[in-house]
């Protein structure tokens, strides 16, 4: 019987979670245990659905000229804010390899029947609206910096940005904030999805145990972030071609990493 129709499901909702100490070692054999369960099953097309958008709003963006340049590097960067919500149906396929059910992953589509989508769309919701601040927030940083004179093409815009002192400022500062945004998602949802997926209950419950599991091993999962947002550099720069392969193995590493924090 599939976890979440199980009568002891709705149990758990209320169960209080235990938050374990685990090292950087620990994040490594997650990343490894994601990839054998993507090779185990392998599920890119699911995310072929997802990439084509991502190319169109860049190709968009870049269309548009010297007006939306700017907005580019914030648009790859931002993508790692939204990840989680793009990989909810792994943890599902992993969960169901775990307790030795079918893991074909067609599966992976049942998340949106889960007694806790509801708690999954309003967390979902609040990446969303973090996306959108930082997107705000890099484009009033570029405008601060550069709107008396904006670049007129990208060479001008990458000329500026890396040999003047507005550049540097922007660079930096940019950086920082958008570090800032990245801790925020890290701290409130480490753990969040795939806790959903595997005990349900609320929103707040998910974002609690998340803060509590960053609260108690803030390194690993510092470590956990950097090795996100490279593999994600990695798979985009081939026109976001390899996300297709890093979203589904990053995802299977997400619940192996939720299971030694919260098991």
């Amino acid at each position: 019987m599939p976890a979440h129709t199980d009568p002891a499901f709705a149990a758990a909702n209320e169960t209080h979670i235990y938050i374990n100490t685990i090292t950087v070692s620990d994040v490594v054999d997650a990343l490894s245990e994601g990839a054998s369960d993507f090779w185990r099953h392998p599920s890119h097309y699911l995310f072929v659905a997802l990439i084509y958008p991502a190319v169109g709003i860049v190709i968009a963006v870049w269309s548009a000229g010297a007006v939306t340049f700017p907005l580019l590097y914030p648009l790859a960067i931002g993508f790692a804010l939204v990840g989680p919500i793009a990989v909810i149906g792994l943890y599902e396929l992993s969960r169901r390899r775990e307790d030795g059910e079918d893991d074909n992953p067609r599966y992976a589509l049942d998340i949106i029947h889960h007694p806790a989508i509801g708690s999954m769309v309003v967390i979902g919701a609040f990446l969303a609206i973090l996306f959108a601040f930082w997107i705000a927030a890099a484009g009033a940083l570029y405008s601060f910096y550069f709107a008396p004179q904006p670049a007129e093409h990208l060479s001008a815009l990458l000329r500026d940005i890396f040999t003047t002192p507005h550049g540097w400022s922007l660079l930096m500062w940019g950086n920082l904030v958008g570090v800032g945004f990245a801790l925020v998602v890290l701290a409130t949802t480490s753990i969040a999805f795939p806790l959903l997926v595997d005990k349900g209950g609320s929103p707040g419950r998910a974002i609690g145990a998340s803060l509590r599991a960053f609260a108690a091993n803030p390194v690993p999962l510092l470590a956990w972030g950097l090795f996100v947002i490279a593999l994600l550099v990695v798979g985009s720069l081939p026109l976001f071609v390899g996300l297709a392969i890093v979203l589904p193995i990053l995802g299977h590493a997400t619940w192996h990493l939720y299971r030694k924090i919260a098991d």
